[in-house]
């Protein structure tokens, strides 16, 4: 219990590895199910979603006898995306929902989000009780206020409903040939069916999970498969959806992918005309590019940056009262809509537009020329501190130099794999590579 278990979204890990173990997700239900349960009294229930790795039926299981264990009465609703358990756990009135999935990791992995009663993901402050609660004793209660389980089998359906209603009134998709990858997850039924009932002409892909296939060459990751069927196919579009539907990439025409910061772009800008992007302004981690920020400065528009993660999105657009943020990475937050990022609901946005204005998706995917910008990944060993060394650290500074006044520098270590990202914006693309191989073999000679 030495290690700090939460990390930027959940607990994390390998499966059937500390601490995605059968046990670990006991006593997180457990401790879940006494943080939700301190004033002692019956009643309460939590939601469980989960995506469509294998591992996942073993840790539904865990954390449901933990919750159980505690006084929770657990509802099952199956596959779902990661929205709809924030969604459900707000509609159905419970008092937790549980999400498990590792999003777009590989199957091997997976993970455990939980969202309060109000349907946002839990603070640093509330994970941080929970993770006390686990390392000490748990008490069970007695057994005649033992927790009930039951699967709820409409979960799905209600919030495909209400997915629904997010698509603009009077608009409809009759005409669009729509390519939806569903990286073999959690969107794999969802998502078709709405495309189809809006009206759309839709081509599936990703869409037969077998529990070792999702995000493997396909999904929002891993684009060129749904690239590849918007041209064969002759598709106006393609929406490319994670393992558990929280992210999205659109996809044009010709194949081009466009990310998080084109979509944020032309929402916001959309939105903006409309008046009701609150306070002007956009909320964005410190990855989003340099030529998204310079496109809302040209709009009389503000971009609020946050530290990587969507919850740390979510959390600055609470505080300021803001509508609309994500992150380049594809996680798109409309708190009009969604306590999460969701990414259907955000690819219909894209849809509407084109449906509004009959424009193709190869301009609404250009709001903005991007800076030049290149990230690299290194992956470290257990116990390895990369960015302590002296050589790494000289580098950095080196770098900082170079850049100060041409570009930006961001060293991070990922919150959700054993990774050092080193990130840097220029317009001189022969500095910029430059600055980025020398931080990453300074590291990779450092682990």
């Amino acid at each position: 219990m030495s290690r700090k278990l939460f990390g930027t979204d959940g607990v994390r890990g390998q499966a059937n590895s500390y601490p995605m173990t059968a046990e670990m997700a006991l006593r997180l239900g457990a401790a879940a199910g006494r943080f939700f349960r301190r004033d002692g009294s019956a009643g309460h229930r939590v939601v469980i979603g989960k995506d469509t790795r294998l591992s996942g039926y073993m840790l539904e299981n865990a954390l449901t006898a933990g919750l159980c264990s505690t006084g929770m009465n657990v509802l099952l609703l199956g596959p779902v995306p990661t929205p709809a358990v924030g969604f459900l756990t707000r509609s159905m009135r419970a008092d937790l929902g549980v999400m498990i999935s590792a999003s777009h990791n590989p199957h091997q992995d997976n993970g455990i989000k939980f969202f309060g009663p109000d349907g946002f993901k839990l603070s640093d402050e509330a994970e941080a009780e929970i993770e006390a609660i686990v390392a000490g004793e748990i008490a069970p209660v007695d057994p005649e206020r033992i927790g009930r389980a039951r699967r709820i089998d409409d979960g799905r359906g209600r919030y495909q409903e209400f997915v629904k209603t997010t698509f603009p009134a009077g608009l409809r998709l009759d005409g669009l040939k729509v390519v939806i990858d569903c990286a073999n997850g959690a969107s794999y039924k969802a998502a078709p069916e709405v495309l189809w009932e809006l009206g759309a002409d839709v081509i599936p892909v990703g869409v037969s999970p077998n529990g070792t296939n999702i995000n493997d060459r396909v999904g929002s990751t891993h684009t060129q498969t749904a690239a590849e069927a918007v041209v064969s196919h002759g598709a106006h579009v393609g929406i490319s959806l994670d393992g558990d539907a929280d992210r999205v990439m659109i996809i044009d025409e010709t194949g081009r992918v466009a990310d998080g910061d084109q979509i944020m772009a032309l929402l916001a800008g959309r939105w903006a005309d409309e008046g009701r992007l609150n306070g002007g302004t956009l909320v964005a981690t410190v990855m989003s590019n340099l030529g998204l920020e310079r496109f809302l400065t040209g709009r009389g528009l503000r971009l609020e940056r946050t530290a990587v993660g969507d919850r740390y999105v979510v959390e600055a657009m609470r505080r300021g009262g803001w509508n609309l943020g994500g992150e380049q990475s594809g996680h798109i937050v409309m708190t009009d809509y969604a306590t999460t990022g969701d990414g259907l609901i955000a690819g219909l946005q894209f849809l509407a537009e084109m449906a509004r204005t009959g424009q193709p998706a190869s301009q609404l995917v250009e709001q903005f020329a991007t800076v030049p910008q290149l990230l690299k990944n290194v992956r470290y060993g257990e116990g390895a501190r990369p960015l302590e060394a002296a050589a790494v650290k000289a580098a950095i500074a080196g770098a900082e130099v170079a850049l100060n006044g041409r570009g930006r520098l961001l060293i991070r270590k990922s919150g959700t794999e054993p990774l050092v990202r080193v990130m840097a914006e220029c317009e001189d693309e022969a500095l910029l590579r430059a600055v980025v191989e020398e931080i990453v073999g300074a590291v990779q000679a450092a682990v």
